[in-house]
């Protein structure tokens, strides 16, 4: 396989990869993958995703922290379905890079490092930047 078509292929399946991970944890929000408690089910609804932000942002204001849950959630359905067309793919991977880095350090803050490393965040932030870095001009 010549260099050009494997680093194609390769920035298709990391678009489509970084695109699943925002949709499955938006469809978990939502209770799509099964309830809460459901094996493999982050939060199973909106409430403990809720939650969850607010433990993770713990420095933020309580009356912000719906915004914040909100706002990650229309973010990454949006980045997941722009890394999918692949319009503005630079712009587009550089924006999810920049937020799996801030998930990654929120979650270090307040979780401690273990918990980014076990969930791939730094890992997904790092190929978000390189497809960013590959994709040519926007």
């Amino acid at each position: 396989m010549e260099d050009g078509t494997l680093i194609a292929a390769g920035q298709w399946f990391l678009r489509v990869a970084l695109a699943a991970g925002f949709l499955s944890a938006v469809a978990d929000r939502f209770g799509l993958w099964g309830p809460a408690g459901t094996p493999n089910v982050a939060w199973g609804a909106w409430q403990p995703f809720i939650d969850y932000v607010a433990k993770l942002n713990w420095f933020a204001p309580p009356a912000s922290i719906p915004i914040l849950a909100w706002t990650s959630t229309v973010a990454e359905l949006i980045l997941a379905i722009g890394l999918l067309i692949g319009w503005q793919l630079r712009w587009f991977a550089l924006a999810a890079g920049i937020l799996l880095l801030s998930f990654a350090i929120t979650m270090t803050l307040a979780l401690g490092v273990k918990a980014p490393l076990d969930f791939s965040v730094f890992a997904a932030a790092g190929g978000a930047f390189l497809l960013a870095a590959s994709s040519g001009k926007a």
